[in-house]
């Protein structure tokens, strides 16, 4: 993760939920076994160049584990 998230993320979304998450024996065998959802949000983030931007952030999530793998999507302020 190249960039610190400067906001509470919002306008949370889940985008798909266990087997149909296409890299699902992925995240079990490196993180761990649990109920695993793909959320998609908006957030103000700062960037390696010292720039705040509004984006809209993908990650992966389950109970216990926390948040994981956490990506910039789409600039949402160009």
């Amino acid at each position: 993760m190249d960039f610190e998230i400067v906001s509470n993320i919002e306008n949370i979304e889940t985008i798909a939920i266990g087997s149909s998450i296409r890299v699902f024996e992925y995240l079990q065998k490196t993180y761990g076994h649990g109920r695993w959802r793909k959320l998609k949000g908006t957030a103000t983030v700062k960037i390696p160049n010292g720039q705040f931007r509004h984006v809209e952030l993908h990650w992966y999530e389950a109970h216990g584990i926390g948040k994981r793998d956490i990506k910039i999507k789409y600039y949402l302020d160009e």
